[in-house]
């Protein structure tokens, strides 16, 4: 029987590939069989995350996303070297918690960039000719999270660019369709990665138990994330664009 799941001969490019989800991510991909184009700002990182991967002609591709203007080039350059690809996840991204009084508009401007802005380039520059292989179906997946969807005190920022994400998923589902391009968004609750430990830093004890505890199911893995974005890009997704899996141990069902 054929497995579904199977991502042997796709080539998926990963943001966010250095650290936490994004690094999972690649680790899943790779036991599923593809070949991963790691993207990420520190080489030193992205190397340990090839060396983790399932042996393969995986490369690693630093690369700075504040360069917006230059996406659409990068990857038409990237597509001559290594190959069309067939799908891509945007799982950089940047959090800051801090209150409306507090936050500045060149902190807000930085975070939009990449959570956001970065995610749009890559789109357009993903559906570019000669980009993304012709004559196969291809699915982009966005790294939102459920503070996209509801609200919490002290991140009105990061909720902004993640709630951006899970719009403009629905628009580019539509506008992309016709080119046999899904778009869609996976939500994470809280996840245990490095970004997590950093906003644990700036909350108190009780604070950080109160946001635990709202996880009926306890927090998640990188693992719990990056099987939702491995079944959104494999055929399990073939007929799902423009939606939000949520991954969230039952953050948002109360």
């Amino acid at each position: 029987m054929r497995n579904p799941m199977d991502l042997s001969g796709r080539t998926i490019l990963v943001t966010g590939a250095s650290s936490g989800i994004g690094r999972e991510t690649c680790v899943v991909l790779a036991e599923l069989g593809a070949r991963l184009v790691l993207v990420g700002r520190r080489p030193e990182e992205l190397e340990c995350t090839r060396s983790s991967l399932e042996p393969g002609d995986h490369r690693v591709e630093p690369f700075d996303l504040v360069n917006l203007e230059a996406i659409p080039g990068w990857l038409k350059s990237l597509a001559d070297a290594v190959g069309p690809l067939d799908d891509l996840v945007h799982s950089a991204g940047v959090h800051f918690t801090l209150p409306l009084r507090a936050t500045t508009v060149r902190q807000f401007d930085d975070l939009m960039r990449i959570n956001v802005d970065a995610a749009f380039m890559l789109a357009k520059g993903f559906r570019q000719k000669n980009v993304r292989r012709s004559g196969s179906s291809a699915s982009v997946v966005f790294l939102s999270s459920v503070m996209g969807l509801i609200g919490q005190a002290g991140i009105s920022a990061y909720s902004a660019s993640k709630g951006a994400l899970v719009s403009m998923a629905k628009s580019l589902a539509l506008e992309l369709a016709r080119e046999g391009i899904r778009v869609n968004c996976v939500a994470p609750g809280v996840v245990r990665t490095r970004m997590a430990e950093n906003a644990e830093q700036v909350l108190t004890a009780e604070q950080y138990q109160t946001i635990e505890g709202l996880h009926p199911l306890g927090t998640g893995t990188p693992r719990d994330v990056a099987h939702a974005i491995a079944f959104l890009l494999a055929d399990t997704g073939r007929w799902i664009t423009g939606t939000t899996l949520v991954v969230d141990g039952g953050y948002t069902a109360q």
